[in-house]
């Protein structure tokens, strides 16, 4: 659980989705880096629910590198999609998914705004959760 929470802020979310997919342990030599939780939408549509690397070690590349890994195992399992979500003032990780070829896909308005405490990014509210797609 708190490895999911590094990526969402709400447990009560979190406890909602956490048991829907596959959890992937994200292993840096023995430690354990963070997590990656796959849900499948469709045949052919798989999404990210979920990805956090610990602070430590942020920054090293070590996310791409799971987004390659993830893709593999996507296509192995017969998906053409992949799609992520992230709000609306999480601004590395618009830029991070954008440098990892996904494409905006859709806007859902007010999506964090029924979370129980307000979350704050960058000096701005997440209330709206931006979808990006990507072919595999």
């Amino acid at each position: 659980m708190s490895y999911l929470l590094l990526a969402d802020e709400s447990e009560v979310a979190v406890r909602q989705y956490m048991n829907d997919g596959e959890l992937y342990a994200i292993t840096c030599g023995e430690k354990l880096a963070g997590v990656a939780l796959l849900i499948a939408q469709s045949d052919t549509t798989v999404e990210l629910k979920n990805i956090a690397v610990v602070p430590a070690f942020q920054g090293k590349g070590i996310g791409k590198e799971v987004l390659n890994k993830i893709y593999a195992v996507c296509e192995a399992q017969g998906f053409k999609n992949i799609i992520v979500g992230t709000a609306n003032s999480s601004i590395d990780n618009i830029a991070f998914y954008q440098k990892s070829g996904f494409r905006m896909e859709a806007i859902e308005k007010d999506f964090f705004s029924n979370y129980p405490e307000p979350i704050y990014e960058n000096g701005i509210r997440a209330l709206d959760m931006i979808i990006f797609s990507k072919a595999l």
